[in-house]
């Protein structure tokens, strides 16, 4: 018993505790536990956040780059700590999707923190609508021909319009912001 009392979490137990308690589809899970330090890497990723979003990243953005790089996740320039502050970026709104994959690149390059490259690059995601309703308003008063494709029904033309907002700000207007304020503008 007391033997049993000091082992470790073995990995079939921790793959059912991921299973259950963060959600992970089994084959997730699976990956994973396959090394001791990965589970804890992921586990300190994943506490408080969504999990599937800290394992896709673990899984896809994270050994990606660790096998280009040639590295063991022991090794990784991207700690369990700041690729969590990452997420946490993304999930609050401060970058985009894809704001945060360029991040993670630098991240992976210097070591930094997500916060400290995303304040010194000046990437922060722009919510503010009045800034964002004049880039809205210069293409809508430049572009008569989709506006008027618009209302005639050509519902493709608002992603067209949104994709616009979202280049002319350098990736850095939020999406969802974007996306409400042109069809509000275009519905009039």
């Amino acid at each position: 018993d007391k033997i049993a009392a000091d082992l470790p979490e073995l990995p079939d137990a921790k793959k059912e505790r991921f299973i259950g308690d963060f959600g992970l589809p089994a084959y997730d899970a699976g990956v994973l536990v396959a090394s001791r330090r990965t589970a804890e890497y992921f586990e300190t990723v994943a506490t408080g956040r969504d999990a599937k979003t800290a394992a896709n990243w673990v899984t896809s953005n994270l050994f990606g780059m660790l096998k280009a790089k040639g590295l063991e996740i022991w090794d990784s320039p991207v700690s369990a700590e700041n690729l969590g502050k990452l997420l946490d970026l993304i999930a609050d709104g401060t970058i985009s999707g894809r704001i945060a994959k360029d991040v993670f690149e630098i991240m992976g390059e210097t070591g930094k923190s997500p916060d400290e490259i995303v304040e010194e690059k000046g990437l922060k995601q722009v919510s503010d609508e009045g800034a964002i309703q004049g880039v809205i308003d210069e293409l809508i008063d430049g572009n008569p021909g989709q506006v008027a494709q618009f209302r005639e029904g050509n519902e493709k033309v608002l992603g067209w319009f949104v994709g616009q907002v979202i280049k002319a700000t350098g990736g850095k207007a939020n999406p969802q912001v974007v996306n409400q304020i042109v069809a509000a503008k275009l519905a009039l």
